[in-house]
């Protein structure tokens, strides 16, 4: 699969999803009218992917300095796939980067964290 490069908009986040290399990466607020249709082909093409990793890592980046309740939505359908793709036997990593003062951001690091059990769920401060 080729990689998906999608640039920041005004109420949508940076996306990298590099499937040669294993490394995904999504950075920015997250806050789209429709986050079915962004997230939507982004969630499919990961299925995809999965589906044949036979075993390999992933590692998913996640830098988010605010979303929305949809987008969260959205998010816990992205991070339902690492973990299946983890009980499969993939080796996943999930880096939840947030800014040391952002109690929101870790919070919401740590409410997702606790649906992992398998796929190991990183949660890094970043100095400001």
């Amino acid at each position: 699969m080729e990689k998906i490069i999608v640039q920041a908009g005004d109420r949508t986040p940076y996306v990298e999803f590099d499937f040669p290399n294993g490394h995904f990466l999504m950075k920015g607020e997250s806050y789209p009218e429709d986050a079915a249709a962004f997230f939507g082909p982004l969630l499919q093409s990961l299925r995809k992917f999965i589906d044949t990793l036979d075993g390999n890592a992933l590692v998913m980046d996640m830098e988010m300095v605010y979303f929305n309740s949809s987008s969260a939505k959205a998010l816990m359908n992205i991070f339902r796939l690492l973990e299946d793709a983890a009980q499969g036997g993939a080796s996943v990593t999930i880096n939840w980067r947030y800014h040391e003062d952002d109690d929101t951001m870790l919070e919401s690091g740590e409410d997702f964290a606790e649906d992992f059990k398998k796929a190991a769920f990183n949660l890094l401060p970043m100095a400001v």
